[in-house]
C-alpha cells in the first residue's frame, strides 16, 4: 500500500505542472484548444483513479498531438500515457512512453519540457528500474531547471518527489533538505493535498528521529485535514504513524483507538485497489487496441511527414542542382578571366624571381668570396706576427722585451679574435655549426678557459673566483668547445669592462636524473655595470656598452654569438646588471651523465724527435711567413725548402725529393690548388697539407678534391701545427714499409 500511495502522489505533482506550461504560449487553434480540454479531463480520470478513461482521453490526446506535429506536444502526450500504464502496474509499456516521451523533450529545446524530462526519468529509476543515485540524480537535474527558469509552482513539486524518493529508501537526511525547501513554497500550491503530503513527511521524519512529540504534531494535522478533504490514502498513512507515535510515548489507549481507524481505512483502501486492480485487468485487453489506433495515428504522421519532406526535398534538389549548373558556369567564366591574369601575372613573377634567383646567387657568391679573402688577407699578416712573437717570446737572449712582446701578441691574438667571431657568425647565420659531443671535465675546462685570461687579468688588476659546484659529475657529455666559446666571450666580456675588481665563474648544479645534468653558468663581475635602458640592445650585433671612450670597446659581436650559440643548444642568456655595480650575465646547459666506466686515453708528450732531417718543401708567396713555418720546422731539425709560387713548387719537387709538402692557397703565377694537381700526377704518395689563411668552410671542397691530405689554418697553434705534420709523416713511414714488404 505504502508503494501504491508513492505512485499516486508522484503523478499527483507532477500531472498538473504540464497543463500550465501546455498554454504557454500557444498559438490560437482549434486542435491545441482541444488538446487542452482532453488534458483537463485526463487529469480528473487519472486522480479519480479511472485510469481506463484516463488512458483513453490520452490516447485520443496523443493523436492530436501528432496532428500537430509539435514535440512539445507529443512529449506531454507520451509521458501522460506512460504514468496511466505506471499505475496499471504495466511498466513496460510505461518505460516505451517514457522513452520516446524524453526523445521529444530533447527535440522541443524546452527548458520546462527539459524539467519534466528529468523529472519523468527520476520516477523511472525510483519505480520501474530501481536506482537510487540515479534517481536523485534526476530529481536534482529537474530541480536546478526549474530554478533556472523561476517556476515557483512545480519547482516545490520537484522538492516533494525527491522527498518521496529519498525517504521511500530511507535516506532521511538527504530528503529532510528538500522537505524544508518545499515547505517554504507550499504557497505556491494551494490544493490541500499538497500540504497534507508534506505533514506526513515531516512526521514521518521525526518518527524516524525518534522525536515522537513533534512528530504527532504533524501528523495530527495531516490526518484532521485528511479526515475533512476525505484522502483516504493520506489518512491511512498518518494513521499508522500516529498510532506508532503515541505507542512510544505510552499512550497506550489513544494508539490502540488511532490504530483501529488505521486498520479501517487500510481494509477500505485494499478494497478500492482490488477493484482497480480488476478493472485494471479487464482493462489491459483494451489496451492492445488503444496501443494499435496509437501506432497507426503515428504511421500516419509518419508517412505524411514523410510525403512532404520528399515533396520538400525533391523541390530543394532541383532548386540545388539548377543553382549548382548556374554557379558552375558563372565559375567556369570567372575561372577563364581569372586564368588569363594569373598567367600574365605568372610570367611577370618567374622573370622577378629568376632576376631575384640570380642576385641572390650573386650576393651568396659575394659573401663568400668576401669572407674568404677577408680571412687570407687579415689572418696572413697575423700568421707573421702571432708567430714570430712567439719565437721571440721563447728566445732567452730578448727576456728583457718580454713584456712588449707579450703585449704584441696579445694584440695580435685580440684582433685574430674578431675575425674568427665575425666568421664564426656567419657560420651561425648560415646553420653550419658543427654540435660535436664529446666526454671532458667541466672543471679542468673551466680552468683552462680562465687561464687563458691571465694577461688580461694582470693588465687591468682584476681578481678571479672560480665556484664549481663539488655535486658536478667529474665527467660530462656535451658539445665542450660549444662551451668553450660561450664562457670565452662571456669572460673576455667581464675582462674588458672590468678594472682593478673581482670576476667571479661559477657553475652549479640546478638538476640531475639518471641520464642528465642541467648546469647553471654565471659569470658575474663588479666592472662599470649596463644602464637599463641599453640592456636589451648589447645582445644586437655590432651594438656597444655604456662608455664609448673605454679603454676596451669590443666589435660587439661577443654578446651576439653567445645569445646563438646558446639559442643553438635551446637555452637562453639571461642578464642582471646596474649602472656601477657590474653584471651578471647567465645561462642553463644539459649535458649527458656518463654511466659507466670512462677510460680516459693518456695524453703522451709530444716527441718531435719524427721531425728530425725530415725534408719539407713549404710553398708560401709571403717572405715573412716563409720565414715563421722555417724557424718553427728548423727549431726541430728539419730540411726546409722554399717555393714562391706553386709554379716552382711543381719544379722542385720533380727534381728532389721530400717528406712532406706545406703547400699555401692564395699564390701569384700558379695557386695551391692547381699545383697540387700537378705535382700528384707524378707523385701520388707525398703528403701535401693545406697552409692557408683562406676560410676551410668555404675552401675544403676544393682542398681534398685537388688531393690534399689536410688542412692547417693560419696562425695555428704550434703543437697543433707540429702534431699534424708528425700524423702525415708516420703515415708516410707505415705506407712505405709496407710497400718494400710487397716487393720483397
Amino acid at each position: 500500500m505504502r508503494k501504491a500511495i508513492f505512485h499516486l502522489l508522484v503523478f499527483l505533482f507532477v500531472a498538473p505542472a504540464i497543463s500550465q506550461d501546455a498554454t504557454n504560449p500557444p498559438t490560437i487553434s482549434e486542435q491545441k484548444e482541444q488538446f487542452k480540454t482532453l488534458k483537463v479531463t485526463s487529469d480528473q480520470f487519472y486522480n479519480g483513479g479511472n485510469y481506463r478513461k484516463s488512458l483513453e482521453t490520452n490516447i485520443e490526446l496523443l493523436k492530436i498531438a501528432l496532428k500537430i506535429d509539435d514535440a512539445f506536444y507529443k512529449q506531454q502526450g507520451y509521458r501522460l500515457l506512460a504514468y496511466d500504464y505506471l499505475a496499471m502496474s504495466d511498466t513496460l509499456m510505461a518505460r516505451e512512453n517514457f522513452t520516446k516521451s524524453i526523445r521529444f523533450a530533447n527535440e522541443s529545446e524546452n527548458d520546462t519540457a527539459k524539467a519534466y524530462m528529468y523529472m519523468d526519468m527520476a520516477n523511472i529509476y525510483s519505480t520501474i528500474e530501481p536506482s537510487y543515485k540515479k534517481a536523485m540524480d534526476h530529481h536534482n537535474k529537474s530541480v536546478d531547471q526549474l530554478r533556472k527558469i523561476n517556476d515557483s509552482v512545480n519547482l516545490a513539486k520537484a522538492h516533494f518527489n525527491t522527498v518521496l524518493t529519498a525517504f521511500e529508501n530511507g535516506k532521511y537526511k538527504e530528503g529532510y533538505a528538500h522537505l524544508l525547501r518545499a515547505r517554504k513554497m507550499e504557497k505556491f500550491e494551494p490544493h490541500p493535498s499538497f500540504g497534507v503530503a508534506l505533514d506526513n513527511l515531516m512526521g514521518e521524519y521525526y518518527y524516524s528521529k525518534e522525536n515522537y512529540e513533534l512528530a504527532q504534531k504533524y501528523l495530527r494535522k495531516a490526518a484532521e485535514v485528511a479526515e475533512r478533504e476525505k484522502f483516504s490514502l493520506e489518512l491511512e498513512n498518518a494513521y499508522f504513524y500516529l498510532s506508532e507515535c503515541l505507542y512510544n510515548l505510552e499512550e497506550y489507549q489513544e494508539a490502540f483507538l488511532i490504530k483501529d481507524k488505521y486498520e479501517e481505512h487500510s481494509i477500505q483502501n485494499m478494497e478500492n485497489a482490488l477493484y482497480a486492480e480488476n478493472d485494471e485487468t479487464s482493462a489491459r485487453f483494451a489496451i492492445e487496441e488503444y496501443r494499435k489506433e496509437v501506432q497507426a495515428a503515428e504511421l500516419q504522421n509518419s508517412l505524411q511527414a514523410q510525403i512532404v519532406e520528399n515533396k520538400s526535398m525533391l523541390n530543394n534538389v532541383l532548386l540545388i542542382v539548377s543553382f549548382c549548373i548556374l554557379f558552375l558556369l558563372m565559375v567556369l567564366y570567372l575561372a577563364y578571366r581569372k586564368r588569363k591574369e594569373l598567367v600574365a601575372e605568372l610570367r611577370v613573377k618567374n622573370t622577378e624571381y629568376l632576376m631575384a634567383k640570380e642576385e641572390t646567387e650573386r650576393l651568396s657568391k659575394a659573401k663568400t668570396n668576401f669572407f674568404s679573402t677577408v680571412s687570407h688577407e687579415l689572418r696572413t699578416p697575423l700568421y707573421g706576427v702571432i708567430g714570430l712573437s712567439t719565437l721571440l717570446l721563447e728566445d732567452k737572449g730578448l727576456k728583457s722585451h718580454e713584456k712588449d712582446l707579450k703585449s704584441l701578441k696579445f694584440s695580435a691574438d685580440y684582433l685574430l679574435a674578431l675575425i674568427n667571431d665575425v666568421l664564426h657568425l656567419n657560420k651561425i647565420d648560415s646553420k653550419t655549426v658543427e654540435n660535436d659531443k664529446a666526454y671532458f671535465n667541466i672543471r679542468e675546462q673551466v680552468k683552462t678557459i680562465v687561464s687563458s685570461f691571465e694577461y688580461m687579468r694582470v693588465q687591468n688588476s682584476n681578481t678571479f673566483y672560480i665556484d664549481i659546484d663539488k655535486d658536478i659529475p667529474k665527467l660530462i657529455r656535451g658539445n665542450s668547445v660549444r662551451l668553450s666559446q660561450i664562457l670565452m666571450n662571456l669572460i673576455g666580456n667581464a675582462c674588458k669592462f672590468t678594472e682593478q675588481g673581482d670576476i667571479y665563474v661559477s657553475a652549479g648544479l640546478k638538476e640531475i636524473t639518471s641520464n642528465k645534468a642541467t648546469i647553471s653558468f654565471a659569470i658575474r663581475d663588479t666592472g662599470i655595470g649596463i644602464a637599463e635602458g641599453k640592456q636589451n640592445i648589447i645582445f644586437d650585433e655590432f651594438s656597444q656598452g655604456n662608455n664609448l671612450n673605454y679603454n676596451y670597446q669590443g666589435s660587439g659581436l661577443g654578446l651576439p654569438i653567445v645569445r646563438k650559440l646558446l639559442s643553438l643548444s635551446n637555452s637562453e642568456i639571461h642578464l642582471e646588471s646596474k649602472l656601477g655595480e657590474g653584471s651578471t650575465f647567465s645561462f642553463d646547459l644539459a649535458y649527458d651523465i656518463l654511466n659507466k666506466a670512462y677510460k680516459k686515453e693518456p695524453v703522451h708528450a709530444l716527441d718531435t724527435q719524427g721531425l728530425k732531417d725530415k725534408r719539407i718543401l713549404i710553398v708560401e708567396d709571403n717572405r715573412i711567413n716563409q720565414t715563421v713555418t722555417r724557424k718553427i720546422l728548423e727549431r726541430e731539425g728539419v730540411v726546409c725548402t722554399i717555393a714562391e709560387n706553386g709554379e716552382i713548387a711543381v719544379a722542385v719537387e720533380r727534381e728532389k725529393e721530400f717528406d712532406l709538402i706545406l703547400m699555401d692557397i692564395n699564390m701569384p703565377v700558379m695557386n695551391g690548388l692547381d699545383a697540387t694537381r700537378g705535382i700528384r700526377k707524378n707523385n701520388k704518395a707525398i703528403p701535401i697539407l693545406a697552409l692557408t689563411a683562406v676560410e676551410i668552410e668555404e675552401m675544403r671542397f676544393s682542398i681534398y678534391d685537388s688531393g690534399m691530405d689536410d688542412i692547417i689554418v693560419k696562425p695555428y697553434d704550434i703543437t697543433k701545427f707540429t702534431q699534424t705534420i708528425l700524423k702525415h709523416l708516420h703515415g708516410r713511414d707505415s705506407r712505405s714499409d709496407i710497400s718494400k714488404l710487397q716487393a720483397m
